[in-house]
């Protein structure tokens, strides 16, 4: 399987502007799977009433219309409502228009998104290609037992909005996952800043099953594929 990686800033609570952006960078891209940060139409953003879109919204409807033209899978997570509350919600669009979905268990509560948003229960696990693949979302890099290969998983794969000054953390932890676990593990982080002052340091990276770096780490916009 050919992974694309897509390190990208992104404009603060602008989801046509962000889509608009992506649309031109994955034109150029030929894999299999392409991935894309934590909250990639808006940033990290604690004000999800503003930018909450449903499952029916236009930011769906771009990654089936980006899936299919590839052809690819695309993946991501995007602010959602949902039955009155908001998710951090992965969505994985297969090319043929069928999505999978992971709300965030882990909410980062040094941030209050733990107040702004519901936290999932579910831990998904699927088949793409004939590998099988575990989605999760920034801060649950951090919790091991979550992130436990009890169901013969061959890529643990994380989306992120991962601040500078916790970057080593980043940097030891995905090599851990994948030592630990025994599989492959990539990781996608932003760039740039955001409206709070944060400053995001790329470092987008992957592993083998044994913690084998498969792509150097740069702080620059770029799509890396392995």
């Amino acid at each position: 399987m050919k992974i694309a990686l897509v390190q990208t800033d992104l404009a603060w609570e602008q989801p046509f502007e962000n889509r608009e952006q992506l649309t031109k960078v994955l034109q150029s891209i030929t894999a299999d799977l392409i991935v894309l940060p934590e909250m990639f139409t808006t940033g990290f953003t604690m004000h999800p009433a503003a930018v909450a879109e449903t499952m029916d919204g236009p930011t769906l409807s771009w990654m089936k219309e980006m899936a299919a033209e590839r052809p690819a899978a695309v993946t991501g997570s995007v602010v959602m409502e949902e039955a009155g509350s908001f998710r951090n919600r992965l969505l994985f669009v297969y090319p043929s228009g069928d999505v999978r979905y992971y709300d965030k268990r882990h909410l980062f509560t040094l941030a209050g998104e733990d107040v702004a948003y519901a936290a999932g229960q579910d831990r998904l696990v699927l088949d793409y290609k004939g590998i099988r693949i575990c989605p999760l979302i920034c801060y649950d890099l951090r919790f091991p037992v979550f992130s436990r290969n009890t169901e013969s998983f061959d890529l643990l794969l994380y989306v992120a909005n991962w601040p500078a000054p916790r970057i080593e953390a980043w940097d030891a932890l995905l090599k851990a996952r994948a030592i630990e676990n025994v599989c492959y593990v990539a990781g996608v982080n932003r760039v740039g800043h955001d409206a709070n002052g944060h400053h995001y340091p790329g470092h987008t990276q992957a592993f083998d099953f044994a913690g084998r770096d498969l792509l150097a780490s740069t702080g620059e916009e770029g799509v890396f594929v392995f």
